[in-house]
C-alpha cells in the first residue's frame, strides 16, 4: 500500500494531515452544537450545511490520500456536497433578510443587477430585473438545478467508469469525460450566477451579519476545490508534476491536490468558526434588529 511505502518524513506528513482533518471535524461538531443551541430554527440547518463544506472536503481528501483508488468517489462526494452548499448559501442570504416575504416587502420596488459574474460580468448593457416572487423562484431554480443534475451526472460518470467508458483524464472528443465535464461546467456557472446577483444586492444590508467574509470563505472553497484542482490536474497531464513511484504523474497530481485541500480546508474551518459564531440576541444595528424581529414573526 501507499502508506507502507512511505519514509519517515512521509509518514509524519500523513499523520499531521490526518490530525488536521480530525481537528477540523471536531471544530465543526462543536460549532454545529453551538448553532443548534443559539441560532433560530429557521436558519439552523442552512448554516450547519454551509459550515460543513470545509470539513467534508478535508475528510474526503484525507480518505483519498490514504486510499488512492477511492479518489474518484471522494472527489464526487465533495463535489455533490458543495453543489448543495451553493444552493444553501443563496437561501441563507434570503433568510438573513428575514425570509422571502420580508425580502420581497423590503425590496418591492428594487431591481436586481444581473450583469455580474460568472455569466455576465462583461455585459454591462443588460437591464436590471424587477425583484418579484417569480424572479426569486428563477434564482432558486438556478442553484437547485445544480443540486439535482450534478449527482445525476456524477452517478453516470461512475457507471461509465466502472464499465471502462469514462477515463477522467482522457479529454479527447470521442471520450465521455470531456462532454460530461463541459456540461458540469455550464451547470456550475448557471448555479453561481444567482448567488453573485443576490450578494451584490444584499451585501450592504447584511454587512452587520458579516456577509462579506462569509461570501469570501464560500468563494475560497469554490476556487480551491475546483480551480486549484483543475490547474494541478492540467500540470499533471502535461507531466510538469513528475511521477513518484508507486504513484504515476496523474496519481501524484491528485495526491498533491488532496494534501493542499486538507491544509486549506483546516484553516477555512477555523476561520468559519469565528465568522459564523454570533449571538443573535446581542446588541445590533437597527437594520439587523429589524431583520431579526421580522424573521421571528414569520417563523412563529
Amino acid at each position: 500500500s501507499l502508506a507502507a511505502g512511505l519514509d519517515l518524513p512521509g509518514r509524519f506528513l500523513f499523520a499531521i494531515l490526518t490530525l488536521m482533518t480530525l481537528i477540523a471535524n471536531l471544530v465543526f461538531i462543536e460549532e454545529a452544537v453551538y448553532i443548534y443551541r443559539k441560532i433560530p430554527s429557521s436558519k439552523r440547518s442552512i448554516i450547519i450545511w454551509i459550515n460543513g463544506a470545509a470539513p467534508v472536503i478535508a475528510t474526503t481528501s484525507c480518505i483519498g490520500m490514504w486510499i488512492p483508488r477511492s479518489t474518484m468517489f471522494t472527489e464526487f462526494t465533495s463535489a455533490i456536497f458543495f453543489a448543495i452548499v451553493i444552493h444553501k448559501f443563496l437561501m441563507m442570504m434570503i433568510k438573513e433578510c428575514g425570509g422571502q416575504k420580508m425580502f420581497l416587502r423590503r425590496f418591492e420596488n428594487g431591481r436586481f443587477k444581473i450583469s455580474t459574474g460568472p455569466c455576465c460580468c462583461c455585459c454591462l448593457c443588460l437591464p436590471h430585473v424587477p425583484i418579484t416572487r417569480r424572479t426569486l423562484f428563477w434564482m432558486k431554480l438556478g442553484t437547485f438545478q445544480f443540486v439535482f443534475l450534478r449527482p445525476v451526472l456524477m452517478f453516470l460518470s461512475v457507471v461509465l467508469w466502472t464499465n471502462g467508458n469514462y477515463i477522467p483524464y482522457n479529454l479527447s472528443p470521442k471520450g465521455a469525460a470531456i462532454w460530461i465535464s463541459c456540461f458540469i461546467g455550464v451547470l456550475t456557472i448557471i448555479a453561481l450566477w444567482p448567488v453573485g446577483i443576490m450578494f451584490l444586492h444584499v451585501r450592504t444590508l447584511l454587512a452587520c451579519k458579516k456577509i462579506i467574509p462569509k461570501f469570501a470563505l464560500y468563494q475560497f472553497i469554490l476556487i480551491l476545490n475546483h480551480l486549484q484542482a483543475a490547474i494541478i490536474n492540467i500540470l499533471a497531464m502535461q507531466r510538469i508534476i513528475p511521477c513518484a513511484p508507486p504513484l504515476s504523474f496523474l496519481a501524484r497530481g491528485a495526491y498533491v491536490t488532496q494534501q493542499l485541500l486538507i491544509m486549506e480546508m483546516f484553516l477555512i474551518t477555523l476561520i468559519s468558526r469565528v465568522v459564523y459564531r454570533r449571538k443573535y440576541n446581542d446588541l445590533e444595528p437597527p437594520e439587523c434588529t429589524a431583520d431579526e424581529a421580522g424573521d421571528n414573526k414569520l417563523t412563529s
